[in-house]
C-alpha cells in the first residue's frame, strides 16, 4: 500500500511559481508511475503529468507543457510539480497519484490535494 501527502500549495499571482511536492510511504512507490492529477471549482478532475519510476518519461497535458516539469527522487519516496509562469486558470487542487499506467484515469492511489490558488 502506499500513502499520498501533498504540499506546497499555496496563494500565487499570475506569472508566479509553486512547487509541490508528494510524500509517498511504502517500499512499493519506485514501482508506480507517479502523477497529478487537479480539479478546478465545478469541473471535473483532469490529468497534469505523470513521470516513470525511472524517470525517463515523462508526459505532460497540453495547457501545461512548457510551464510545468514533474521530478521524482526515489530515494526520498518524492514526486514534485514545479509549477512555472502561473496562470488564474490553473486555479485547482492538486492531487498526486499512483499509476498502474500512463495518464490511467483511476489511479491506483490518491493523495489529498493541496489547493492552488492564482491570482490575476
Amino acid at each position: 500500500q502506499v500513502q499520498l501527502l501533498e504540499s506546497g500549495g499555496g496563494l500565487v499571482q499570475a506569472g508566479g511559481s509553486l512547487r509541490l511536492s508528494c510524500a509517498a510511504s511504502g517500499r512499493t512507490f519506485s514501482t508506480y508511475i507517479m502523477g497529478w492529477f487537479r480539479q478546478a471549482p465545478g469541473k471535473e478532475r483532469e490529468f497534469v503529468a505523470d513521470i516513470s519510476w525511472s524517470s525517463s518519461r515523462t508526459d505532460y497535458t497540453d495547457s501545461v507543457k512548457g510551464r510545468f516539469t514533474i521530478s521524482r527522487d526515489n530515494a526520498k519516496n518524492t514526486v514534485y510539480l514545479q509549477m512555472n509562469s502561473l496562470k488564474p486558470e490553473d486555479t485547482a487542487v492538486y492531487y498526486c497519484a499512483a499509476l498502474s499506467y500512463f495518464r490511467a484515469p483511476n489511479p491506483t492511489y490518491w493523495g489529498q490535494g493541496t489547493q492552488v490558488t492564482v491570482s490575476s
